[in-house]
């Protein structure tokens, strides 16, 4: 499945998660499985620092999109961090983590969404913290 079939203002939460260069960052379609929510957006951090500085981007980055989340939970211990924005749930976890609860393999029956070209776009981008559009 590719975003082009999702939503297409799922690419603003994808951007923002990939803002702080996350890791392996998968992207769930939920629909039909869950009705919590439409998609869940999955990464990784290096460190307990990294996850709240992810965390906190996310939802800065969003901000200015006019996207607020419903609930913020974790993001302050940086163990595993939890953004809700109702249709999408962002979780960026520390890696161990990450491993012990398996969301990829919990949710197993979900579609995950391609976003490829937008890993290859963000890697073109400057890592300079500072640079601003």
């Amino acid at each position: 499945m590719t975003l082009n079939t999702m939503d297409s203002s799922l690419e603003i939460y994808i951007n923002a998660v990939l803002g702080k260069k996350a890791l392996r960052v998968v992207v769930l379609d939920l629909r039909g499985i869950a009705a919590f929510t439409d998609t869940f957006i999955i990464c990784s951090g290096r460190s307990n620092r990294q996850v709240t500085a992810i965390a906190e981007h996310i939802e800065a980055e969003l901000k200015k999109q006019g996207k607020r989340p419903l609930s913020v939970e974790g993001a302050k211990e940086g163990h595993w961090a939890l953004l809700d924005y109702g249709h999408v749930v962002i979780h960026v976890f520390y890696e161990s983590g990450r491993e012990f609860y398996n969301l990829e393999g919990l949710w197993s029956d979900a579609k995950k969404v391609n976003i490829e070209h937008l890993l290859t776009k963000s890697a073109e981008e400057p890592e300079d913290e500072f640079y601003e559009d």
